[in-house]
């Protein structure tokens, strides 16, 4: 039973989802969630408060792997930048509590879920709730996300 932890990375907010996948191969969403940081710290506060965060995770849940989106550049540089900064402190702190990583793009995580590289947020949100079998379509987006990077990886792993 290996339990995959997915990660969104962001400055202000950051989603996390687990999954475990169980021997008969079925999916099952163990939790999920946002590390948020608070607007008025600083970007290194901000930064510290996301890793910290994660080393809560990491130590509670005890994942077996994880996955991380790969930065998407936009159009804002700005934003960018800040993503690559989260991205940098999650690297960190998984390399530090020892557990294997893996990065897929945002459309390798569409095809993975939804089955097409191009489908909308709302698509691979219903998806990621069929798979998991769950009432309603997780929240916040950013907690949905990291889920779909946790399904796309064990079910990546699995072939």
């Amino acid at each position: 039973m290996t339990l995959a932890l997915g990660i969104d990375p962001g400055t202000a907010i950051t989603g996390y989802g687990l999954v475990r996948l169980m021997p008969d191969g079925e999916l099952v969403a163990v939790s999920f969630g946002v590390i948020a940081t608070p607007k008025e710290a600083t970007p290194s506060a901000r930064l510290a408060a996301l890793f910290d965060g994660l080393n809560k995770l990491l130590k509670k849940y005890k994942p077996d792997t994880a996955a991380v989106e790969k930065l998407f550049f936009t159009r804002n540089i700005t934003t960018g930048i800040a993503v690559g900064q989260a991205r940098g402190v999650v690297l960190l702190a998984l390399q530090k509590a020892g557990v294997e990583t893996y990065e897929y793009t945002p459309n390798e995580v569409k095809q993975a879920v939804a089955g097409y590289g191009s489908a909308e947020k709302r698509q691979v949100q219903e998806m990621v709730r069929a798979l998991l079998q769950l009432e309603k379509i997780p929240k916040p987006d950013d907690a949905a996300d990291a889920l779909a990077i946790a399904i796309t990886h064990l079910n990546t792993a699995r072939y």
